[in-house]
């Protein structure tokens, strides 16, 4: 296969291009093209002369910020994989995601330099640790890998298409943590559909407030914008009202936004009184989002387009997105696929089901990755010839939009009815004294599964289990009213704002 050009030459051509424009803004410096570029070519210089080989996974156990944007860059500069590790985890789950990738490499936060020396000795791959401070005694900095760069005459190397550049490891909300390598070919792909998708342009500026270690954060359409000669703003973490300023300080273009987020910034006591008339689209997904909250949206963000999405880490994300003339008139959809992904909803037996039957969503295309990580058995299970299976449950309706119904083995079962979680969790979302909402399958004699509602109340609110219950009969065939509800303090979330309904069950 013909050569693809690193993704790290982007920065070069920027740094031509662009030079004096801003590339990256964080709350404590700034760069422009031209120093992004620069301080990349030192660090791939100094990885180089710390032993990193092309070919060689690089754990990175860091913090939103240019030390991330940088590392990604400088590792696949030298041909290696980045494989970005998500810092809410717990150390044994660390240690089985070094283990499992054979990575050689660690690039981690001070804070983490006990840990790190544990997986070092837990893991007998991982040979070389590299801290972002000065630990007494300790491995050396990243500063002092990239003053050992001379950042001359650094050539990035030859990849081809089907090089992995990024290994990720899926959240584990079903099973065991799966690696999933993205290849530069799925990378260039998804960008190049994103910012066809969006009209981008050297004019966007992108913010980044959710996990770098995420897909929703890095590619939704996160870094995106340096392919076009664009900045990004990154956000140490995700505040709502630092999110609304950093908008207004920075005339911010767009955003990737999880339903937890939304949710947050929604329910500030004045949002409106900030300038968010740049933000021209938002990206968004997961969980449906009812017609009063979609409006509550818009008056806070007047000028953006709410796109609702669909997309996996297999899929480098966002594969459909909804597009803005049919927001209200196909309320509840993700939208359609983009140009050079393919679609398929299908049977059990593998046969596309009429418009309107829900079956499983198969997805092909040259940005789904091509099988998991050291794990064939996972692999042939996931595809039948070149269609991936997604395991998610959804419909197409006449127009070819796609509505996700649940994630297939979220499904409840009730005396063999098949219920939709998410159908439930819509309507109670629509009462007034319900903040979050998630609705999970538990065992009953009778009926062998049935619904169960756990429910956070807003702030100042009260409702008691039985009003809920009626309220959802109101709304939804009896077999699908909850029959037990339990009131929590908070959901049980990823990073990226799903909830973790195999820790609610």
């Amino acid at each position: 296969m013909s050569l693809v050009y690193n993704v790290a030459r982007v920065l070069e051509r920027n740094a031509w291009r662009h030079g004096d424009r801003l590339a990256v803004s964080t709350q404590d410096e700034s760069l422009t093209h031209a120093d992004l570029a620069a301080l990349v070519r030192r660090l791939v210089s100094g990885l180089r002369e710390v032993g990193l080989e092309r070919g060689d996974v690089v754990a990175l156990l860091l913090d939103n910020g240019v030390d991330f944007l940088a590392s990604t860059f400088a590792v696949n500069g030298v041909g290696a994989v980045f494989l970005p590790l998500n810092l809410r985890l717990a150390y044994d789950e660390w240690r089985y995601i070094v283990a499992h990738s054979g990575a050689r490499f660690l690039i981690a936060e001070e804070r983490f330099a006990d840990d790190s020396r544990r997986l070092s000795g837990d893991c007998p791959d991982l040979e070389q640790v590299i801290v972002t401070g000065t630990v007494a005694d300790g491995p050396p900095s990243l500063r002092d890998v990239v003053d050992r760069g001379t950042g001359t005459d650094v050539s990035f190397v030859d990849t081809s298409a089907d090089d992995v550049s990024r290994l990720m490891y899926t959240s584990g909300t079903t099973s065991r943590p799966k690696g999933v390598p993205l290849t530069y070919g799925n990378v260039l792909w998804k960008t190049f559909d994103h910012v066809v998708e969006f009209g981008m342009t050297s004019g966007d500026r992108t913010l980044v407030s959710g996990p770098m270690y995420h897909v929703g954060a890095y590619d939704l359409p996160g870094v995106s914008a340096l392919y076009v000669g664009g900045s990004v703003v990154i956000l140490p973490r995700f505040d709502a009202v630092a999110v609304l300023e950093a908008i207004q300080k920075h005339s911010v273009t767009n955003l990737w936004l999880a339903p937890a987020m939304v949710n947050a910034i929604l329910a500030l006591p004045e949002p409106q009184a900030y300038d968010t008339a740049t933000v021209r689209f938002v990206t968004n997904g997961g969980e449906k989002m009812p017609t009063p909250l979609i409006k509550r949206f818009f008056e806070i963000f007047p000028n953006a387009w709410l796109a609702d999405s669909y997309g996996l880490t297999e899929t480098v994300s966002g594969d459909t997105f909804l597009d803005p003339e049919h927001v209200f008139s196909k309320l509840g959809s993700v939208g359609r696929p983009l140009l050079h992904v393919d679609l398929r909803v299908v049977d059990d037996d593998g046969d596309d089901v009429p418009r309107g039957t829900s079956g499983e969503v198969l997805l092909r295309g040259p940005k789904v990755f091509s099988g998991y990580w050291k794990d064939p058995e996972a692999t042939a299970r996931a595809f039948t010839d070149d269609w991936f299976h997604t395991g998610d449950v959804a419909h197409l309706d006449e127009d070819g939009y796609l509505f996700i119904d649940d994630r297939k083995n979220d499904l409840i079962i009730s005396g063999g009815e098949n219920i939709a979680s998410p159908e439930v969790e819509r309507v109670l979302y629509q009462h007034p004294a319900v903040h979050e909402a998630a609705v999970v399958g538990v065992p009953d004699e009778k009926w062998g599964e049935v619904p169960k509602a756990v429910v956070v109340l807003r702030p100042g609110a009260t409702a008691t289990a039985a009003e809920l219950v009626e309220f959802c009969r109101e709304h939804l065939a009896r077999f699908k009213v909850p029959k037990h509800v339990e009131f929590v303090g908070s959901l049980p979330r990823t990073a990226t704002g799903k909830v973790l309904k195999r820790e609610l069950r």
